[in-house]
C-alpha cells in the first residue's frame, strides 16, 4: 500500500483539524507519491531537480503513473514543478481509484437518493494498514496530514533524518502554503472588485 493511498484513506477515515483543500490534498499526494518512488529507489533527488532511475513493472497503477511521468531529459524538473504538474486533480484520481477497488462507498440519504451523498470507507485491508500507519505515528504520514490541515501542524521536527525526505516534505509544505497565498489574493481581489460594482 502506498503513502498516497493511505493518505487519502486517512482525509477519510480521521476527523480533520480543518477541512483540507482539495488543491492542498492534491499536492500532498504527489508528495506522498515522490516519497514512495524515493523509497523505491525509483527517483532521487540532484538539489532540487528529479533524477528519474530505472521504471520497474509497479503494483499499485497510480504510483506506476507517477514513475512514468518523471521528466527523464536533462536538466530534469524540479521537484516543485513536478509536484504542480502531478498534482493537478490527483485528489480525484485517488479517490476515483478506492471507488472502483471498493474501498469507498456512497451513503445516499433518503432525501435526495439521486445525489452523491457521504462518502463511507469500507473495512478493508488498506483501511486497516492506513489506521496502523496513523496510530503509529508515521511521520512522513503525519506530516503530509499536517501540511493539509488533517492534523494539527506539528511543532516539532517529524522524527526523518534523510535529506533527500525532508526536501520532499518541504517542498510539499512551500506548495500548500503557496496555493493558500493564491487563494487570498483571490478573495482580496473578488472582494475589491464587488466592492466597484457596489459602488464602494
Amino acid at each position: 500500500m502506498s503513502t498516497a493511498r493511505d493518505l487519502m484513506i486517512v482525509a477519510l477515515d480521521v476527523e480533520p483539524s480543518r477541512p483540507p483543500e482539495r488543491g492542498d490534498l492534491s499536492l500532498a499526494l504527489a508528495g506522498a507519491e515522490a516519497y514512495d518512488l524515493l523509497r523505491a529507489e525509483l527517483l532521487e533527488l540532484d538539489g532540487d531537480r528529479i533524477v528519474p532511475r530505472l521504471l520497474p513493472e509497479l503494483g499499485d497503477p497510480l504510483l506506476a503513473e507517477a514513475a512514468s511521468s518523471l521528466v527523464r531529459q536533462v536538466p530534469y524538473e524540479s521537484l516543485e514543478d513536478w509536484l504542480w504538474r502531478r498534482g493537478r486533480g490527483l485528489a480525484r484520481a485517488y479517490m476515483t481509484a478506492l471507488e472502483q477497488e471498493g474501498q469507498v462507498t456512497w451513503e445516499r440519504s433518503r432525501w435526495l437518493p439521486f445525489r452523491g451523498g457521504r462518502t463511507v470507507l469500507s473495512d478493508t485491508g488498506a483501511r486497516r494498514r492506513a489506521a496502523y500507519r496513523w496510530a503509529a505515528d508515521e511521520p512522513v504520514l503525519l506530516t503530509l496530514a499536517a501540511a493539509v490541515g488533517i492534523r494539527d501542524e506539528m511543532s516539532a521536527e517529524p522524527g526523518v533524518t534523510d535529506d533527500a525526505v525532508l526536501t520532499v516534505l518541504a517542498a510539499v509544505h512551500d506548495a500548500v502554503m503557496e496555493l493558500e497565498a493564491v487563494r487570498q489574493r483571490r478573495a482580496i481581489e473578488d472582494a475589491a472588485f464587488a466592492n466597484v460594482w457596489r459602488g464602494a
